[in-house]
């Protein structure tokens, strides 16, 4: 093996101050390229990394298995290069497991806490870099993830169909093996990551093929990951590396990882599957030459005995001392099904075989049952005869730091926070969990106090319970997973609401635009306008978005952004002039719009005060007809984030009348807190503020009230009416002759996935 450092970044005299101490501390970042002929790539590849780095200490580790000039073209590349680049060459037997083999070796050599892979063929675009090492910053994650499927604009163009569609598919084989070891990654096949080296234990990788990130994943199940999102670049130079081989190792990998933690389990059941295949085959061949019944006819027959027969050993030996979370009566049916799937999956096949290419029809049966044996195993563990699983030890799937004030850990998703989404968090403020609603939650000494609000049709209805102890644990019911934005709206706002206040905090309805480093507030009653007022207002000043529906702070008057997405309708789209939206996403519009536009709203709150299951008959009209929410970077196309600013003023919009007046303080908080009143209220909402301020025993409204009255205090307040809702265009007039003149915007990034430094909102944000 050739290792060798084939170039060494410069003398320190060539550098200014802060890169002396860059080059004396080392590389933060190892990038590590493994290469197999790839010499047309590597010039270019150097200097787009070096451009997306420019500010970080990086070193280029080429991991190659080449037969043709790449490490030549590696060599007179790094000659001139400000970083060091090392090369490894592998010859012959030492180019062992693939692809993956290569991006260890590359991990062993490395020198910075940080490691990213990334392929040569540019198809990985290393401009994602800056948006990736953003990620690092927050110290709750431990790898990060380039998908092609995460965010709004998830595809993998670059790829082509055919490549694109097995790329899916073997996606979902992945999830489908592991559904609950991959963190929620969205794109386990990815082949760009950003990984601290210390959370890996190198050794224990086994590499066989393309795919190391899935072995890191599945071997590794305590890391922290979070992921950004990228679009497949275009090939400059060679040729991909898939192959029916690559495929071949692909599925090995599977089964090893899948399968090497419960081998004897597999065995068993590949036992019991053998004996269930010598039963089918004898009940084929009895009906089919003693009753004179048609082969596929036989065949059907044939799968419903063996079917019993291998239920009942799979049951009594294969998972025995398994405990379930089904019935048997349960676990019978869903086995009946899944063979009986898999006798319409082989049906065709077992013709084809026989009638086709003329196999013996008994040989053709085993050949179609051979086949399908390890799908089944994986189906059968994984799903029919699942363990069991106790709360305390399920880890909730979703976890979600807002500026390290308060933190969640979820087991449904919640898309008005995906901003805020991390790897893990090790002491969450809120737990949720779904499931029963009655029964879900063990009652421990230290819990103090419980709410439950249940509508009583169980699963099928709106149902969660609170529990107040060392942290918040709520359980809600099945149907609230299904419609995730009621959940969050509903259950989960409410209460961030109100421990917002009880930290210091304050989450107010309204708006905010960043101007520099100053921040403006616009507020206004639900459904004048304001979403609308917001992006066109984007579209048309060079401002930093910060939120569009809620915004968070501080008594200080420090402004931390909350990025939710935006609920939109057909008149917000036309308001902007590119929105990013797919012909279908505009299509369905027409009829969320409508649902969710202000009559549809003001129809819910008067069937609220009915006696109807309200919060039921909500969820179930959102997860028929979802609200069309997108971020705001759809909207408006390159728009740019503002993580936190100084409030510099207030702008209140209102309908009917014209001109401007200037409001006092005083006025200002009451029609703000007003705003923010009008924007709640739907049930259970009542019932979870009566529970938390009573629990709390302090007057939480008084709280909240001093908190805003303290960020406005000494800010100008403008009262904007309106009778053509033309705030849009009116706005700057007030904004900007407030606004100082200061070019600082070191608190804008360009708007992604959200990446929160921990101490970035400032002293006392973290607890």
């Amino acid at each position: 093996m050739d290792l060798r450092i084939v170039s060494s970044a410069r003398h320190p005299a060539q550098h200014d101050t802060d890169q002396v101490d860059a080059a004396r501390t080392g590389p933060q970042i190892s990038i590590v390229v493994p290469t197999r002929n790839e010499a047309g790539n590597i010039r270019e590849l150097v200097q787009r990394i070096e451009r997306a780095c420019a500010s970080t200490p990086f070193e280029v580790l080429f991991v190659d298995d080449s037969d043709d000039e790449t490490p030549e073209r590696v060599r007179a590349v790094a000659a001139g290069a400000d970083f060091d680049v090392l090369l490894i060459h592998r010859d012959g037997s030492e180019r062992h497991g693939g692809l993956g083999g290569a991006v260890v070796e590359g991990m062993r050599h490395a020198r910075a806490p940080w490691v990213c892979v990334m392929d040569a063929d540019l198809q990985h675009p290393p401009e994602i870099l800056p948006d990736m090492l953003r990620s690092t910053s927050n110290r709750n994650v431990d790898l990060v993830v380039a998908s092609r499927y995460c965010g709004d604009h998830a595809d993998a163009r670059g790829f082509g169909r055919l490549r694109a569609l097995s790329s899916l598919g073997t996606t979902f084989v992945a999830k489908t093996f592991f559904p609950s070891r991959l963190n929620g990654v969205t794109d386990p096949m990815s082949g760009f990551f950003l990984v601290r080296r210390s959370a890996l234990e190198i050794d224990d990788l086994r590499p066989n093929g393309f795919k190391i990130l899935l072995e890191i994943l599945v071997r590794t199940p305590h890391l922290r990951v979070t992921e950004v999102p990228f679009q497949f670049g275009t090939r400059l130079s060679g040729d991909s590396k898939a192959s029916v081989r690559e495929a071949m190792r692909y599925v090995s990998l599977l089964a090893q990882l899948r399968f090497s933690g419960g081998s004897s389990a597999m065995l068993r059941f590949m036992l019991v599957g053998l004996t269930g295949i010598g039963v089918n085959t004898a009940l084929l061949a009895a009906f089919t030459e003693l009753a004179g019944i048609h082969y596929l006819i036989s065949a059907a027959l044939a799968t419903q005995g063996s079917t019993a027969w291998n239920f009942v050993f799979t049951e009594l030996w294969v998972f025995r001392g398994r405990e379930h979370g089904r019935s048997a009566l349960m676990r019978f049916g869903s086995f009946w099904v899944m063979n009986n799937i898999a006798l319409w999956l082989r049906g065709p096949a077992l013709w084809f075989l026989t009638a086709t290419m003329g196999v013996q029809y008994l040989l053709s049966n085993l050949m179609t049952l051979a086949v399908i044996v390890v799908a089944r195993y994986a189906f059968a563990d994984l799903w029919i005869w699942k363990g069991a699983t106790s709360r305390g030890e399920k880890r909730p799937r979703y976890a979600y730091d807002i500026h390290g004030i308060i933190s969640i850990a979820s087991d449904a998703r919640l898309p008005e926070l995906e901003r805020f989404q991390v790897g893990a968090v090790t002491s969450p403020t809120i737990v949720l969990h779904i499931g029963k609603v009655d029964t879900a939650i063990e009652r421990a000494n230290r819990v103090t106090r419980r709410l439950c609000y249940d509508e009583g049709l169980g699963p099928l209805g709106f149902g969660m319970t609170i529990e107040v102890g060392d942290h918040i644990e709520v359980v809600a019911s099945q149907l609230l997973k299904r419609s995730p934005h009621v959940l969050y709206t509903n259950v989960i706002e409410p209460i961030l609401r109100w421990l917002f206040v009880e930290k210091g905090y304050a989450l107010v309805h309204g708006a905010c635009v960043a101007v520099g480093n100053q921040a403006y507030l616009i507020t206004a009653r639900t459904d004048t306008g304001k979403t609308t007022t917001m992006l066109k207002t984007l579209d048309s000043n060079p401002w930093a978005f910060m939120s569009d529906d809620l915004t968070l702070i501080t008594p200080e008057g420090i402004v931390l952004t909350y990025p939710k997405p935006m609920t939109i309708s057909l008149h917000t789209v036309h308001a902007v002039k590119k929105p990013v939206l797919r012909w279908w996403e505009r299509f369905f519009l027409i009829f969320q719009s409508r649902l969710h536009s202000r009559s549809g709203r003001i129809f819910a709150m008067i069937i609220a005060k009915s006696r109807l299951p309200v919060a039921t008959v909500n969820t179930v009209v959102q997860l028929l007809v979802p609200p069309p929410k997108y971020h705001v970077e759809r909207l408006v196309p390159g728009v740019q984030l503002a993580r936190h600013a100084e409030l510099a003023g207030l702008v209140i919009i209102q309908r009917g009348g014209e001109g401007e007046e200037r409001l006092d303080e005083a006025e200002a908080l009451r029609i703000l807190l007003e705003n923010c009143e009008d924007a709640y209220g739907f049930p259970p909402y009542h019932t979870i503020e009566h529970f938390l301020h009573e629990l709390n025993g302090s007057d939480l409204r008084a709280q909240e009230r001093a908190v805003i009255a303290a960020a406005l205090d000494g800010r100008p307040c403008t009262l904007m009416r309106s009778n053509v809702l033309d705030w849009a265009e009116r706005i700057p007039g007030v904004i900007e002759p407030h606004a100082a003149h200061e070019q600082r915007h070191d608190n804008v990034i360009p708007y992604g996935h959200l990446s929160l430094d921990g101490e970035m909102a400032g002293s006392g944000t973290r607890e």
